[in-house]
């Protein structure tokens, strides 16, 4: 910064001189980029990727500084900007979703089984069905995993290189969306859980919560989904025909 020493005036250095001068162009740029960006992403019903903005965006513009600003002016709002696992979309502020929620569909609450089943495999994903059992103890039905799947929390991963080719399973990013997650490394901790009720008091000793995966890259000892895979799963009819 710029000093008066002995009476002598000694003007700012050129680092100090960069920071108060910006180029002009660039501002008008950097503020053209935030309105494109939110646009984008009011206008769309579902999470809209950095990919997709970037692409949009004037040349030479930092995608993730612009969405982090954007995401700061909303904090203090009735509507916020998530970051949901590298996609951006506007969501109702958390303390205020009591205000709304009268006026929404009633969703349909999952039954105990369909949490237990969730649960796991949000934690311990990928997982595959017979694992599922074999952490709860009892059956599972594929009536339960049917309606995880149809309100798109969880899919397929791909297959375990085991014996049988077992099905991986994992969660979607409407999973994260839902739940208000920007990634699984968001998941509620052991103490977290104990705070709010969710676990006994007299969980065994040696118990701990499972850290996720992050991110879709398939696990070493799994292969990816292919469409052949998908017809024996019954997803898709021969030919490669989704099934309504």
């Amino acid at each position: 910064m710029a000093e008066v020493r002995d009476g002598e005036f000694f003007p700012e250095d050129e680092a100090d001189q960069a920071v108060v001068e910006r180029d002009p162009m660039l501002e008008r740029a950097e503020r053209e980029a935030i309105r494109i960006a939110e646009a984008l992403v009011f206008a769309s019903a579902e999470p809209v990727s950095e990919n997709f903005i970037a692409d949009r965006l004037p040349r030479g513009i930092d995608v993730k500084a612009i969405m982090h600003r954007l995401k700061e002016d909303y904090a203090p709002r009735g509507v916020n900007l998530l970051q949901v696992d590298e996609h951006w979309a506007f969501r109702t502020a958390a303390d205020l979703s009591f205000a709304v929620r009268k006026d929404e569909t009633e969703v349909k609450k999952l039954s105990r089984a369909a949490l237990e089943v969730l649960a796991i495999i949000a934690y311990h994903q990928p997982v595959t069905r017979a694992e599922i059992e074999d952490i709860r103890g009892v059956q599972t039905s594929k009536g339960t995993l049917d309606v995880l799947m149809e309100a798109g929390w969880v899919r397929f991963r791909g297959r375990r290189r085991t014996p049988g080719r077992p099905v991986t399973l994992g969660t979607t990013r409407d999973f994260l969306d839902h739940f208000g997650l920007e990634e699984l490394r968001d998941l509620p901790g052991l103490d977290e859980l104990k705070g709010a009720g969710l676990l006994s008091g007299r969980i065994p000793a040696n118990f701990n919560i499972p850290l996720p995966m992050t991110g879709d890259e398939l696990a070493e000892d799994e292969d990816p989904i292919t469409q052949l895979d998908l017809e024996e799963l019954g997803l898709l009819t021969p030919g490669g025909e989704a099934d309504e």
